[in-house]
């Protein structure tokens, strides 16, 4: 490497095993820095990481064989340049950034590490508005946000439904769609009201008093709507019952399929993808987000954050030693925004 202050070595959480985060993730205190890097990579200086549900359910579901493990735990960062490698960046910057879980199988690199090898393509400059907790989970969520949203093809004055205003990727949609114009209705349960409006929900639905489908029944929108952005991730009921509110060339998207149980993957699977609308499937657009790294969107989050229009929603942080404690967070399904980790401090 090009600097002499890179240590050799560094502390990293390792996901060494398929299974529950409590028993598939240790603390490495001896794990190497990546001595090499590729033409196009930079090294990184993690100062936070940020937790994804996608990290804990491919710990539970793949195997090592697949998975590629050992490697580095999770996707998403925010950190300094410690070394540019002749990339666009300095060493010092400050950035904000992700590995696709991809890249992260094929590498062996993760957040939850000091440092992290990864392109600079799949980087871009923090905004000196935000510190580097909010900055960390911005990448998986905020361009699972945007591009779903691009494939639903907004307009400015259309209507959008987000199904789950809390979660990372509802939290980031609704500012996106209100800033690209549009009109936002969104769920959440009761305590969480005022945040959804505070993220800039014309409409808020408490699901917990009012299920969706129920009360969109009872009080049907005008017109219908646009999109429907399904952030929790898809049951066959929330789509089937679509067309009563979503435009006729209007488009459902989802994040993806629940995780509960095999039966109702392959129910809403079918339902939402295989089943034809002549054998009564839904006779609406389905899209399922898969998300791709593209550097224009990784600006556009960038710059949507330096003019105040999008601010990161943070759940909780945790140190470094207690990363265990954050996947129990995340896994509760209940968390407000992003659950952080605050790798080191300076």
């Amino acid at each position: 490497m090009s600097s002499n202050d890179i240590p050799q070595a560094q502390h990293a959480w390792i996901v060494i095993k398929r299974g529950h985060p409590s028993q598939a993730v240790v603390l490495q205190k001896d794990f190497p820095v990546s001595s090499k890097l590729k033409k196009g990579e930079a090294l990184v200086k993690v100062h936070a990481a940020a937790l994804n549900p996608v990290g804990w359910k491919i710990m539970r579901l793949l195997p090592n064989i697949i998975a590629k493990r050992p490697q580095i735990a999770e996707y998403d960062l925010a950190g300094t340049i410690a070394d540019s490698n002749g990339t666009e960046f300095n060493k010092g910057d400050e950035i904000f950034g992700w590995l696709p879980v991809p890249l992260s199988i094929k590498s062996g690199q993760g957040a939850l590490a000091q440092y992290v090898r990864l392109p600079a393509d799949h980087l871009v400059a923090k905004p000196s508005s935000i510190d580097f907790i909010h900055a960390a989970g911005i990448c998986l969520a905020g361009m699972t946000a945007l591009q779903g949203l691009k494939q639903a093809g907004i307009e400015a004055g259309q209507t959008v439904f987000i199904n789950g205003g809390t979660t990372a990727v509802g939290s980031f949609a609704i500012q996106i769609a209100k800033a690209k114009g549009c009109n936002v209705v969104a769920t959440t349960s009761t305590p969480n009201i005022d945040i959804v409006k505070g993220l800039g929900a014309d409409k808020v639905i408490d699901y917990k008093n009012n299920p969706p489908i129920s009360h969109l029944k009872e009080n049907p929108p005008t017109p219908n709507f646009h999109v429907i952005y399904d952030t929790v991730g898809t049951s066959a009921e929330l789509f089937t019952a679509s067309p009563a509110y979503l435009a006729p060339n209007g488009i459902f998207v989802s994040v993806g399929v629940t995780m509960g149980g095999l039966g109702n993957i392959l129910k809403s699977v079918f339902q939402t993808q295989l089943r034809p609308s002549w054998l009564g499937g839904t006779n609406r657009k389905f899209r399922l987000v898969s998300v791709n790294n593209k550097k224009e969107d990784l600006e556009e989050l960038r710059d949507l954050i330096g003019e105040g229009k999008l601010k990161p929603l943070v759940d909780s942080t945790f140190s470094f030693d207690d990363v265990l404690k954050a996947y129990e967070r995340i896994m509760t399904g209940r968390a407000k925004g992003k659950v952080a980790v605050q790798v080191i401090s300076n």
